[in-house]
């Protein structure tokens, strides 16, 4: 019989929800994995660079988990549009048909214990405790940087308060996009209990803290080991535009300031020549999908040779892979899940040249199992009765993203000859027909579905189709939100009510208290 207890200095933050303390026994087997205490403080643990790094590592780690506790990023960034469908005859195509309430947007019945489909587990995204523990972990490294570690120089001092506040920001930009207003706070131990921050305040905040340590950072890393997987100038200016973007279709008053500072960083990045876009080729895009690529801006790096535990569900390509592309063959005939033809046709024309259509699907218009999105099956490592996915990366942020946010800044700012010049990389890469049409709204409705083709599986459509309004309208939405429930932000997730504990300050979202 063993006992270990859980200390942390969460005691100040239990408006977040946290345990202070709490004990438990097991026996036989580990039933609590627990964090050291001095990993989450800082007391007395950073003495040298090797602290530093050991704690930056566990932040990327602890972000990590949040992505890898299911279907993630397809449940949160593809299918609440409407536009998916579990396969009839796919392996447990009961639990699959989530993905069609999720379509729905019946979030409540996706997370309902009762259901076939109870262990996708999507109640844990309503959880922001491990968002606020990777922010207060960042904040105690800079509250300690910035007092003095013992072995740390200034160079890599700024380095590492730039990457601190990254993931700091980082985080903030990932809560906002799932619950909209959220707790904002960069204090080292908060205790004071803090209300819900507006989100565009939030993201306007993350946006002063992270331009001043832009410029002080590598564009990428030449250890191969770094590239991509940490946060590097490349990253930075990714997430700037982000955050700039989502501001610019909420904060409409000032939404040319947002343009005008993305289109700004999107030059930036594409003069630095730091990046490339791979050609279509088996070998490059392997390449791109594999990680660590002169095409990647940020990513959570995963490797089958580093035994690496990937949740089954967790990848996005789980759902649209079938033998030979996914293993074991037995049951893995046809795809969990599929597209419907008629967005698919959508995407890709008839009669209009792209690679991509070729290239990243088989059976694109079957309605069925037939269907496979072979852009994420390039890395197939298994063989046999092995019960795996390819060997791919959690990709967040790629070049060609920021190109297209680079595109449409610049149309929302009016200037259509770059908007297209930026455009038709992209379609150049993809040995696509150039856009030879019009500006104004022609032109930016047609990036958004160049990053609907671009970006396809990737974990950013509903996020686009929110942040520019246009998941209220069916051309683009299967099932569109209408404007009462847009302005309710029934496009967020619920948030948990542990959230309350300790803090009467908090409120949750009332679209989904009603429902």
């Amino acid at each position: 019989m063993k006992t270990t207890r859980l200390i942390g200095n969460w005691r100040s933050l239990g408006w977040i929800g946290m345990i202070a303390l709490a004990s438990t026994t097991w026996s036989c087997k580990k039933f609590l994995t627990v964090e050291p205490v001095d990993r989450l403080t800082g007391n007395n643990f950073y003495q040298s660079v090797a602290d530093v790094e050991n704690n930056v590592a566990n932040m990327y780690s602890m972000f990590f988990d949040k992505l890898n506790e299911g279907w993630i990023i397809g449940g949160i960034g593809e299918v609440r549009s409407g536009e998916v469908f579990a396969s009839p005859g796919a392996n447990s195509y009961a639990s699959r048909r989530v993905v069609e309430v999720l379509g729905r947007n019946d979030l409540l019945s996706a997370m309902d214990p009762s259901q076939p489909w109870e262990w996708y587990h999507y109640e844990r995204v309503t959880n922001w405790t491990r968002y606020y523990q990777i922010i207060q972990t960042a904040n105690i490294l800079i509250d300690k940087l910035n007092e003095g570690i013992p072995g740390v120089s200034d160079t890599d001092k700024r380095r590492y308060l730039a990457e601190a506040t990254f993931l700091r920001c980082f985080s903030y930009f990932w809560m906002v996009r799932l619950y909209g207003d959220v707790v904002y706070y960069t204090e080292p131990y908060q205790a004071e209990a803090l209300p819900r921050h507006p989100m565009v305040d939030v993201l306007n905040k993350c946006l002063e803290d992270l331009r001043p340590h832009k410029d002080g950072m590598p564009w990428t890393y030449d250890d191969p080991a770094l590239k991509g997987a940490r946060a590097s100038r490349g990253s930075i200016i990714a997430l700037l535009m982000h955050m700039n973007m989502w501001n610019a279709g909420f904060d409409r008053n000032n939404r040319e300031r947002y343009y005008q500072e993305a289109a700004a960083l999107g030059t930036e990045l594409i003069q630095s020549g730091a990046f490339r876009l791979y050609p279509l080729t088996e070998d490059g895009w392997a390449t791109v999908m594999k990680g660590r690529s002169d095409e990647s801006l940020f990513e959570f790096y995963r490797s089958i040779n580093y035994q690496d535990e990937n949740a089954a569900l967790s990848p996005f390509g789980d759902h649209f892979l079938r033998w030979p592309y996914k293993f074991p063959r037995y049951n893995n005939q046809i795809a969990h899940c599929y597209y419907i033809d008629t967005y698919m046709a959508k995407l890709y024309p008839a009669g209009v040249a792209d690679k991509r259509a070729e290239f990243w699907f088989d059976d694109m218009l079957s309605n069925s199992g037939q269907f496979t999105a072979v852009k994420f099956g390039f890395n197939v490592f298994a063989s046999g009765n092995e019960d795996r996915n390819p060997d791919n990366t959690f990709m967040i942020f790629r070049y060609a993203d920021a190109i297209l946010l680079h595109a449409e800044a610049l149309a929302g700012l009016s200037r259509d000859n770059e908007a297209i010049a930026s455009l038709n990389l992209i379609r150049a890469r993809a040995e696509a027909t150039p856009y030879t049409g019009g500006g104004g709204q022609e032109l930016r409705d047609f990036i958004f579905w160049e990053r609907c083709r671009e970006l396809f599986g990737e974990g950013h459509r509903y996020f686009d189709l929110v942040r520019t309004q246009r998941i209220m309208n069916p051309a683009f939405a299967r099932n569109p939100l209408n404007s009462d429930q847009y302005n309710r932000r029934a496009w967020t997730w619920p948030i948990d009510q542990s959230a309350r504990n300790n803090n009467p300050q908090i409120t949750l979202n009332e679209y989904w208290l009603s429902r």
